[in-house]
C-alpha cells in the first residue's frame, strides 16, 4: 500500500512512467524502502520538469546537469551529483522517454579531433573505457577553454596550459587533480604527434603537490593489516567477500581494477595460479599462495550467491541490483574496512605498496618484485622501495672507473 500511495503522488510529466519504474526496481530486487527512496527522487525529477516547462523528451544532459546544479543550490545534498542520477535517467532512457546519452561526439572539426584522440587511446594506449571517458571529457574540456576552433590549438602557449590547470583544480582533491594534469599531458602529447601542435607541452603542464612519498614511507604496519582483514566478519557473506579482496590486494598487489575484472575461470587451482588482465589489456599468470586461495575458496563456498545468471565475475554486489562490483566499489571495500579497524582512510593502492614492501623485506631482488607487480619499468618499482633503500642499490650502475 505504501509503495502504491507514493506513485500516486507523483505528478507532472513522469506520473504515466512511475509505476513501471517502480516494478523495475522490484525486479532487481530493491528492498521496499529503497524503492520509495528513488520514487521519491522520480517525482522530484518530475516536478522540476514540470516547474520548467518541459517535456520528458526534453530531459538532456546539459538539463540533467542544471537539474543536479538547481538542487547543490538550494543546499539539497540527496540526488544533487549526476552519478546519482543514473538509475531513473536508465530506466527512461530504456523505454525512450528521455533522449538517450550520446556515446560519440557530434559532427564537427573539435568532434572529430577527440574522435581521432578516442582512437589514439583505444587503439594505441589500450586504455580502459573507464579511463578513455575520463581522458575525454578533461580533453573536451580544455579545447573548449582555450581555443573557439580546433585550429586555435596550433597556437597554444605554456600559458594556455598552466592557465587550464589553475583553473580546473584550484578546488579539486589531490587525487582529482592528479587525475586531470595526467590526462592532460595525455593529450598534449598527442596533440604534438598528431601535428596540431608545434610544441611539446605536455612538460608544460604542472605537478600537483601531494603527500605520496610520506604515505609510502609510514606505509601499512602488519598489525594495521592484520586489523584491516579481522575486521570482516566472515560469518557473514558480505564479509567473506571483503576479506577475499583484501587479501588479494595485500598479497599479489593486484590494482582495484585488476580485482574486478577477476572471473571464475581466472583461477587455476589445480596448478595453484591465477591469471590477471593488467593495463594495457596484458595478461600475466600469477603464483596463487595458499591463503589467498583459502580466502578466495571460502567466499565461492559461502559468499557467492545472488550473481546473474550465467555471470562468471568473481565479486559481486550483496545488495541490489546484481551484478559485479567495478574498481571504485573496490575502493570503497577498502576504505570501509579502514574505517572499521580504526586505520586512517586508504585506497587500494596503499595494499599494493604494502605487498611490494613485504616482498622486498622478504630478501625480494627488486626485478622479481617490479615481475610480480607487472611493471614494465625498474624505475617504477623503485618508488615503492624508497622504505627499503637497500633494494635501490640493484639500479645503481658502478662508478666509471672506480672499484668493480
Amino acid at each position: 500500500m505504501r509503495q502504491r500511495d507514493r506513485c500516486d503522488r507523483v505528478g507532472g510529466p513522469l506520473a504515466p512512467y512511475v509505476r513501471g519504474f517502480r516494478t523495475q526496481l522490484a525486479s532487481e530486487g530493491y528492498a521496499p524502502a529503497s524503492i520509495d527512496h528513488r520514487l521519491s527522487q522520480f517525482g522530484q525529477i518530475s516536478r522540476w520538469l514540470e516547474a520548467e516547462r518541459l517535456e520528458p523528451i526534453e530531459f538532456t544532459a546539459e538539463r540533467v546537469e542544471r537539474f543536479v546544479a538547481a538542487r547543490r543550490s538550494a543546499g539539497r545534498v540527496t540526488w544533487a551529483s549526476p552519478a546519482s542520477m543514473a538509475l531513473p535517467l536508465q530506466y527512461l532512457r530504456s523505454i525512450g522517454v528521455v533522449p538517450a546519452k550520446a556515446d560519440a561526439f557530434p559532427e564537427g572539426p573539435l568532434e572529430e579531433l577527440l574522435g581521432a584522440y578516442r582512437g589514439y587511446l583505444v587503439g594505441e594506449r589500450g586504455l580502459a573505457a573507464s579511463t578513455v571517458g575520463a581522458y575525454l571529457r578533461i580533453a573536451r574540456a580544455f579545447c573548449l577553454a582555450v581555443a573557439a576552433e580546433p585550429g586555435g590549438l596550433g597556437h597554444l602557449r605554456a600559458a594556455d596550459v598552466t592557465g587550464f590547470v589553475v583553473a580546473a583544480c584550484g578546488q579539486s582533491s589531490i587525487p582529482a587533480a592528479k587525475k586531470t594534469v595526467t590526462a592532460l599531458a595525455s593529450l598534449l602529447r598527442y596533440l604534438h604527434v598528431a601535428g596540431v601542435t608545434a610544441n611539446p607541452l605536455a612538460s608544460a603542464v604542472p605537478k600537483v603537490a601531494g603527500q605520496r612519498a610520506g604515505l609510502l614511507a609510514r606505509g601499512l604496519e602488519a598489525t594495521q593489516l592484520a586489523r584491516l582483514l579481522s575486521g570482516c566478519d566472515r560469518r557473514r557473506r558480505v564479509g567473506r567477500r571483503d576479506y577475499a579482496i583484501v587479501t588479494l590486494l595485500a598479497r599479489l598487489g593486484l590494482r582495484a581494477g585488476e580485482v574486478a575484472a577477476l572471473t571464475l575461470d581466472d583461477f587455476d587451482w589445480h596448478h595453484g595460479e591465477v591469471v590477471v588482465r593488467g593495463k594495457g589489456h596484458r595478461y600475466e599468470r600469477l603464483p596463487l599462495p595458499c591463503d589467498v586461495g583459502e580466502a578466495v575458496a571460502a567466499y565461492l563456498r559461502r559468499g557467492r550467491r545472488g550473481a546473474p545468471e550465467g555471470s562468471r565475475t568473481l565479486f559481486t554486489r550483496t545488495v541490489a541490483p546484481p551484478g559485479a562490483l567495478s574498481p571504485s566499489a573496490i575502493q570503497t571495500v577498502v576504505r570501509r574496512a579502514a574505517r572499521r579497524a580504526g586505520v586512517p582512510a586508504f585506497g587500494s593502492h596503499l595494499l599494493r605498496h604494502r605487498a611490494a614492501t613485504g616482498m622486498l623485506r622478504g630478501g625480494a631482488p627488486l626485478p622479481e618484485v617490479a615481475q610480480v607487480l607487472r611493471h614494465r619499468s625498474l624505475m617504477v618499482t623503485a618508488a615503492y622501495a624508497k622504505v627499503e633503500p637497500a633494494a635501490l642499490r640493484a639500479l645503481a650502475q658502478p662508478w666509471p672507473g672506480g672499484a668493480p
